[in-house]
């Protein structure tokens, strides 16, 4: 029987419980725990100036009153790299190709920042919707499609990091099962085949 392809990207299930749930929950387990102790070992001392300058670089575009989102911010980028590279090794589940997965990160902090930039700067916020220097005539259709864009947006981020992640996971197998049928019969093609993966894998290390 021959299986799909996209067979990868559905959530498996092992003695009736889905795996999403243990590939979401494997990569705190990684993280050694941090000590109250002065000295602490080489791993922890690597993780925390890691994290750190991590850190300082995710805050680096915001202003004082944004660093208050340090901690949420600087979690959710730290796990959500552990498990897309985790999802690069073989025989692993991917669990931000799934689209719910995807919205339900997206949709609560796109919801948060909208609702405090309205509390804390309600004229910023609304002028977002309305361009600089537009005709009068314009004005009501800039507003419906800023709006509209607003409200799309979670969506639209979240649909396109989905199908990013797919698409370079659905090539690799495709390439990977080039190679393997290529090598019996043409041994030069299948190296450069091979190649072309290699690079593909790199490029997917990066888009992770």
């Amino acid at each position: 029987m021959m299986v799909s392809f996209f067979d990868q990207f559905a959530s498996p299930l092992y003695l009736g419980v889905p795996l999403i749930t243990i590939a979401i929950t494997l990569p705190w387990v990684l993280y050694p725990t941090p000590s109250s102790r002065w000295i602490n070992n080489r791993l922890i001392t690597v993780q925390g100036w890691f994290i750190n300058r991590f850190t300082n670089q995710l805050m680096l575009p915001l202003n004082t009153g944004g660093h208050k989102w340090a901690l949420l911010l600087a979690s959710l980028m730290v796990f959500l790299i552990t498990i897309n590279m985790l999802g690069l090794l073989p025989y692993t589940f991917t669990p931000t190709t799934q689209l719910s997965l995807n919205m339900g990160f997206a949709v609560p902090l796109w919801l948060a920042t909208v609702i405090i930039g309205m509390r804390n700067q309600p004229t910023v916020a609304l002028g977002h919707l309305l361009p600089e220097g537009t005709p009068i005539l314009l004005i009501p259709v800039l507003i419906i499609i800023e709006t509209i864009s607003l409200f799309i947006r979670p969506l639209a981020l979240g649909v396109r990091l989905t199908a990013n992640l797919t698409a370079g996971h659905l090539l690799i197998q495709l390439i990977a099962t080039a190679v393997f049928v290529l090598l019996p019969m043409m041994p030069t093609v299948a190296i450069l085949t091979a190649t072309v993966l290699f690079l593909l894998t790199l490029l997917e290390v990066a888009v992770a």
